[in-house]
Parts: C-alpha cells; structure tokens; sequence
C-alpha cells in the first residue's frame, strides 16, 4: 500500500465512503518516434506506480515496435498505434503500413480519442510532446478540456529535449507553450537543473515554472538476474573483464559498434577482455549480420540483439560503451560502472549536450563523434574509472508522489459531482 498516508487523508473520502471509489484510472501517451528509450522509459515509471499505488489501473497507448518485447506488469494493459518512424533527417515517416503520414496520423489520433473516451481517465500522463506526434494529440486533449475537465493532464520531459535554440523554436512554432499553460496541470522533469535547467534554457512562462516540477533522474531497479550467473552464462573467468556495448535501439548504433570491434584489437593483450555486444532489434539487417560475423570470427566477443533486462548485464559488466540515450546513462549511473559514451548528434543535439555537461562533471568519459575512431575508443577505455559522484536519482518516487496527489484529486471531485448529481430529492 502506497505509504503517503497524509496525502491520502486529505483527499480520500471517509471510510463510510470508501466503497465508493472506484479504481484510479492513469492513460499514458509514449512517444515513439525513433528508438526504444521512450517506451522503455515509460514502462520503468507505470510499473514504480503499479508497485506503489495498488489502485491505479494503466492503460498505455504507443506504437514502438518492440512493446511486446517487455515485460508486462499486472495493472497495465495497452493500445498497439500504427508505427512511425523519424529517420536521420528528422522527418516523420510510416513504418510498415502501405499509408501516408497524415493518413497514419489520423488513424492513430482516432485510436487515441476512442482510449480517451471509453477508458475515462483520471489522469493523463504524455511524454514528450504536448500535442503528440504531429498534434495527434489535439482532439484527445480538447476532449478532456471540453467534456472531462477533472482529467488531469501532466507532461513528463526528460532532462534534455534538443538545443534550447531548436527546441524554443519548435514549441514556439507549434504552439507548445501556449498548450502547457491552457490544458496542462503539471510539467515534471526527469533531471535536475544542476546539470541542465530545462524551465530556464527552454526559457518557460512564469506560469509554466509554477507548476513545473525537476523530479531527478530515474533510478532503475536492479536486473532480474545476478552479475555471478550473468557471467558464468558468458563464460567470463574472474581472470578476465566484461565489456558491455550497447548502442541503444541500434537504428543507427553500427558505427559505434564496428569501431568497437577495431578498438578491442588495439588493447593491451596483458588483460584478457571479453566483450558483449547487444546491438538492437532497429539496427537495419545487413548491418546486423556484418556484426554477427564479425563476433563468429571471434571467440572473445558474444552479441545479443536484445533484452529487456539490461540492468543485468549492465551490472555484470567491468566497463560499458554505449550512445548517451537519457535511460542507458541513468542505468550505468546507478550501477557506477565506468563507461565511455559517444553520443549521437543527430538529428537531434540531446545526447550530445547531455554528455559534455555530464562528461564534465565526471559521470563518464565521453567522446565527441568528430573524435571518435578505434584508437580514441581504445585509450578511453584503458583510462577509465568509476564515477566519484552520485546523482540524484529519485525521480521514480518524485514522479510517483505528483501523480498520486492529482489522481486522489480527481478521484475525489468525480465521487462529489457523483454525489451531486445523485441527491434524494424529498417525497413530496
């Protein structure tokens, strides 16, 4: 039982009322765009709040490709959306249907408001994107403004979007700003300002800041499966060190990969390295096969296109290499393994400004794209040490706690004007 027992006096009815209340109803939108982070990220904070709050029911919309891939909590049911896909160029295109964009859009903000209507929310929880994918978004968001106004909207940000000048630009240009301060209850941002002041570098109103809220950073549990058996599955020696890659979804992760494979062949051969290679199921096939090959020509290396458990490998792991998505550095963070991170940088600048400001600050060592090459990989990787820092990393119970208080909220208005609109009138 979900322990804020303060909260819960403020905003429950009294105990003759509790048969009553019905069981809170959370929808959550994933963005789903271009890789795994989002959902993965998304399903990290539905199952805290399965685990913390046993009556809340959540129904997730999204149209990643690999949703089917993870694991499940009981309480969460979902809404597969026709995929889209952001390419290289940053243009939205569909993935598999034989359909166009707008068409796409259409069929998959007409899914969204049917969820809206029949499921009847409490609260509404969107990643990302005030209006979704190409304002998908929009008629879903009228509808709670215009026909259940106690639904509670609430944006989650992760702690860097974009450049601030791209990213003032393209809410400036689609109307994002005005949509926060009119329809949303609350913003929380999954970071903190010592690293990058979102409110204040995406220049918010000073009504957004009021309700804008830095929850910290997500940290991850641990993996289901010990680092001991992890090891022992890849045949690692307590002789020899665990390199982990991991270049994310791997839509654009063969690069890091394939200079990887030149860099382990410049190390010092005094040390015994063995190296785990999970690729991503969206690493395009033909470059999954060169990497399948290339691991088939040597015995020290192993790949995996994917897991749904990375905490354990991550944890099993001396060093990792990876791309520097917002989940995957969080995860190495908690474990504090030393990594060497190599940001994408396009077509969007978020992993590339979060890995200067944390390279920085010592969370890792990063290497610019421009930089990046088999011997620069290599002299990172045999200069590396764990993080003396910690991060604050308490995001999950932060996140937990606003959206415990507004669903109660709204749990409470929805039996009032029940009660309301149900008075006994006299027998005349």
């Amino acid at each position: 039982m979900y322990q804020q027992e303060n909260i819960k006096r403020m905003f429950l009815p009294s105990i003759s009322q509790r048969h009553l209340v019905t069981i809170m109803r959370l929808l959550v939108y994933s963005h789903d765009a271009y890789g795994l982070g989002n959902i993965r990220r998304m399903l990290t904070i539905c199952q805290h709040l399965l685990d913390k709050i046993p009556e809340i029911s959540i129904l997730l919309l999204s149209g990643s490709p690999m949703l089917q891939g993870f694991r499940l909590p009981k309480g969460l049911d979902y809404i597969k959306l026709p995929c889209l896909n952001r390419g290289a160029t940053g243009e939205v295109a569909v993935k598999y249907l034989g359909m166009g964009v707008e068409e796409t859009v259409k069929l998959r903000s007409q899914l969204i408001l049917s969820a809206a209507i029949n499921f009847q929310p409490d609260l509404f929880l969107v990643d990302k994107k005030p209006y979704g994918v190409k304002r998908e978004l929009a008629d879903t968001i009228n509808y709670f403004h215009q026909h259940l106004p106690q639904t509670k909207l609430v944006l989650l940000l992760r702690d860097i979007l974009d450049s601030p000048e791209f990213t003032i630009s393209e809410w400036t240009k689609n109307g994002y700003y005005t949509a926060i301060e009119k329809y949303y209850h609350q913003v929380l941002i999954v970071g903190i300002p010592e690293v990058f002041d979102t409110v204040k570098e995406y220049q918010f109103s000073p009504n957004i800041i009021q309700n804008s809220y830095y929850c910290g950073y997500i940290s991850h549990q641990s993996g289901l499966i010990s680092p001991k058996k992890i090891r022992a599955e890849l045949q690692i020696s307590s002789q020899e060190k665990l390199i982990l890659v991991t270049p994310g979804g791997g839509e654009d992760g063969y690069e890091l990969v394939a200079t990887y494979l030149d860099a382990i062949k410049l190390l010092d051969t005094t040390n015994i390295y063995k190296s785990l290679i999970i690729y991503g199921p969206e690493m395009p096939r033909i470059q999954q096969q060169l990497v399948i090959q290339a691991a088939a020509n040597n015995p020290q290396v192993k790949v995996k296109e994917f897991t749904d458990d990375l905490m354990s490998y991550i944890q099993a792991a001396d060093a990792i290499v990876s791309m520097a998505g917002y989940n995957t550095i969080c995860e190495i963070l908690v474990a504090k393994k030393p990594a060497v991170v190599v940001p994408r940088c396009h077509p969007s600048q978020e992993q590339l400004i979060r890995s200067q400001r944390m390279g920085k600050l010592g969370f890792f060592s990063a290497i610019h794209p421009d930089s990046f090459n088999a011997e620069s990989l290599k002299s990172s990787l045999m200069d590396l040490s764990a993080p003396e820092i910690e991060l604050t990393m308490n995001g999950l119970d932060n996140i937990t706690d606003r959206i415990y208080l507004l669903l109660t909220q709204t749990s409470c208005e929805r039996q009032f004007n029940h009660e309301k609109n149900h008075v006994l009138l006299p027998v005349p």
